[in-house]
């Protein structure tokens, strides 16, 4: 039985070969047989079907009905067999493109320096990243994985977790000493307060006062799509911001920025996961990226499912 499937491919093969080249001679070039091999193949096939899948002429070459019918149905069964071993092959020794999406301070800052590393451990992967701060579109099959804060909506998808990261309320030295420093949160009403542009599920900024959280709307003349540009824009003394610590931590530590009001801050902290298609088609080199990030980042490696409703 294997040695009749094996000769079948190669039927297959050879039939798709001279239906491409239309004739005996180009698919006996292209095959690295001799032009009789060839026909001896296509006339093998014929007997076992018992019918004419090629018109020949000593001009010619054209399929019947019958033949362009197998070779459609050639070239559809072959094409499933490069997948599925290629699938296999993959399991084994992972191999092609992950799209990974994430924002753009945090892919700069913690996702990019990992690259090195897990590219000379998976020499057959490419890696394609995508830094922004806009959602990314993982569920429409543009992106493989993508690094998410916050609380993950109902979807299809699978996630791990990769950490959290807390938020500070900050401004440059030089914008306090000119518009001083805000002591209570109702001070913030008199500063340029600078926020992201994208839609939050609640506006404004939480505090804790009293015991009870706070949602507090704030006002500023700068939105940005991103936290890098709100760091800049920070430290150039524009305004005041609150982003996650990640984003700030350096220029904290060389008091390029000064966190404010920390009494009120309510310990808010997001969640950091990684986002993908999973289940038992997951590709083998999605499953060792996102495992490699687990291995790197990880604060918990336990799997969170979220199904879409």
């Amino acid at each position: 039985m294997d040695n009749k499937r094996t000769d079948r491919t190669a039927e297959m093969e050879t039939f798709l070969a001279v239906a491409c080249a239309g004739s005996l001679s180009g698919a006996a070039r292209k095959l690295g047989l001799t032009p009789s091999a060839v026909s001896r193949l296509v006339t093998r096939i014929e007997q076992r079907l018992g019918v004419r899948l090629v018109v020949r002429t000593t001009r010619s070459l054209r399929l019947t009905r019958e033949g362009e019918d197998y070779a459609l149905a050639a070239r559809r069964i072959l094409a499933d067999l490069d997948q599925t071993e290629s699938a296999i092959a993959d399991r084994a020794s992972p191999r092609g493109l992950v799209r990974v999406s994430a924002a753009l301070a945090h892919g700069r800052l913690s996702i990019v320096p990992l690259l090195p590393e897990f590219l000379a451990r998976y020499p057959d992967i490419t890696v394609e990243v995508q830094l922004s701060d806009e959602v990314s579109d993982v569920e429409g099959g543009h992106i493989d994985v993508a690094i998410r804060f916050g609380p993950l909506p109902d979807s299809l998808l699978s996630a791990r977790r990769l950490g959290e990261t807390g938020r500070s309320v900050v401004a440059s030295p030089d914008y306090l000493q000119r518009h001083g420093y805000p002591q209570t949160l109702a001070d913030l009403a008199y500063h340029n307060c600078m926020d992201f542009s994208f839609k939050r599920i609640e506006p404004g900024w939480p505090f804790q006062a009293d015991g009870e959280n706070v949602m507090l709307p704030i006002n500023g003349n700068v939105r940005a799509n991103n936290g890098e540009t709100l760091v800049q824009l920070a430290l150039q003394g524009v305004g005041i911001t609150r982003l996650g610590d990640f984003h700030i931590a350096p220029d904290l530590e060389s008091g390029r920025l000064v966190r404010l009001l920390d009494d009120f801050n309510p310990g808010d902290t997001e969640a950091i996961h990684a986002v993908f298609f999973g289940g038992t088609t997951m590709p083998a080199r999605v499953r060792v990226f996102v495992d490699y990030l687990v291995e790197k980042m990880t604060v918990g490696s336990g799997q969170d499912r979220f199904n879409a409703g």
